[in-house]
């Protein structure tokens, strides 16, 4: 139990940093192309996590039968997610980008359903229904999202990421037996950073010198969003359900909202915070579940080995 409360902690660690990314990267993509943002991001991570895990891991090793998954994972998780993201929150709203995580709970789901024989029970269904209800309660009770032109494609891109996410995550299940999260982290980091290098050269009649500010973001999208908060999220990943997982990335637009209350000074209504209780609420319903799993699991192990 005690691993799983951690777990559940390291997921509230990991909403908050990435739901506070969103303000962040609307700040940088100002300054910076969204490709070669991503690669001076990715580069300052893939040379911290190089470091680190050679002195926390320098045993372990890649199987070369994994490449390609981890490959993938580097492609989904990195490449193809931080591109449609940068430029979706470029040319969208910080509101609608988070506003949009909310449909990787059912995407994902839906993709473990096709491609993983997982089974959706009830009370997942209810949880999945009741976050969505509660993140869209948080992130549009002020307003609606704009379909001009730069705002749909906008949108749109950050639906692809979501996807883009959503396989990701389900790629990883494959791997964790296997490795550690800081050693899927690492690894997936560097073959996504190697992708954006020809990439970026798309962008470079728009390299430019670029202020403090821009990269004092960029060291915080490096070192919290993309070294802390996807260890934390691996490990969570490796010790609770992937629902539940994604339950949680649905407290995303609720942070995403109140960051933009904090820091650019935007108007939070009551109704958005009952969204965010909402949303936390649809976590305890899976908590719930699992938790009574784990316990009629216990409980059928205790009585074979007393036979």
């Amino acid at each position: 139990m005690k691993d799983i409360l951690k777990a559940n902690i390291a997921m509230v660690a990991v909403i908050i940093i990435w739901g506070i990314s969103y303000v962040s990267i609307k700040v940088t993509v100002a300054e910076i192309p969204p490709i070669t943002m991503a690669l001076i991001r990715f580069a300052i991570a893939s040379l911290i996590l190089g470091i680190m895990i050679r002195r926390v891991e320098p045993q372990t090793k890649l199987d070369k039968s994994d490449l390609p998954k981890m490959f993938l994972g580097g492609i989904f998780g990195i490449t193809i997610y931080f591109i449609f993201e940068n430029i979706g929150v470029k040319l969208t709203t910080a509101t609608n980008a988070v506003l949009i995580v909310s449909v990787v709970p059912i995407i994902t789901i839906t993709l473990d359903v096709l491609f993983f024989h997982g089974r959706i029970s009830l009370i997942k269904l209810a949880g999945v229904t009741i976050a969505l209800v509660g993140s869209y309660l948080a992130v549009t009770a002020n307003g609606k999202v704009e379909l001009n032109s730069a705002h749909f494609v906008g949108n749109i891109l950050m639906i692809a990421a979501m996807l883009s996410w959503a396989f990701f995550t389900l790629i990883n299940r494959t791997l964790q037996e296997k490795y550690s999260g800081f050693f899927l982290t690492t690894y997936q980091t560097i073959f996504g950073t190697l992708c954006f290098i020809p990439l970026s050269l798309i962008e470079y009649k728009e390299w430019a010198l670029f202020s403090l500010i821009a990269f004092v973001n960029i060291l915080f999208q490096a070192i919290f969003c993309s070294c802390i908060a996807y260890l934390l999220y691996n490990y969570a990943l490796k010790r609770l359900d992937v629902a539940l997982t994604t339950i949680y990335l649905n407290l995303i637009p609720v942070v995403g909202v109140l960051s933009g209350y904090l820091i650019l000074k935007e108007t939070v209504l009551p109704i958005q915070l009952i969204g965010g209780i909402i949303t936390i609420l649809a976590i305890l319903i899976i908590n719930f579940e699992l938790g009574a799993l784990r316990r009629t699991f216990s409980d059928k192990s205790h009585t074979l080995n007393s036979k």
